[in-house]
């Protein structure tokens, strides 16, 4: 959650969500954008856009959702 997202209003909908606890943690921490973090190293930068081509000139598969869960489980 970015912290322009805080309001009162998310304030109270915590309170009311955990009105019978005594204390509610609330982490606060650096996040690293995904894309950055997945081309950080040169490998790995290498591997994604070896397959980006790959996928661009159509060497890529298409799987439904069902068909996704059943080769991968989930």
């Amino acid at each position: 959650m970015d912290l322009n997202e805080l309001s009162p209003s998310l304030i109270d909908s915590i309170k009311a969500a955990f009105k019978d606890s005594k204390t509610v943690d609330i982490a606060v921490s650096e996040s690293i954008d995904e894309t950055e973090y997945l081309l950080s190293s040169k490998a790995n930068r290498a591997h994604l856009i070896e397959s980006f081509k790959e996928f661009e000139e159509g060497k890529g598969i298409t799987l439904t959702l069902e068909e996704l869960k059943e080769k991968y489980g989930k």
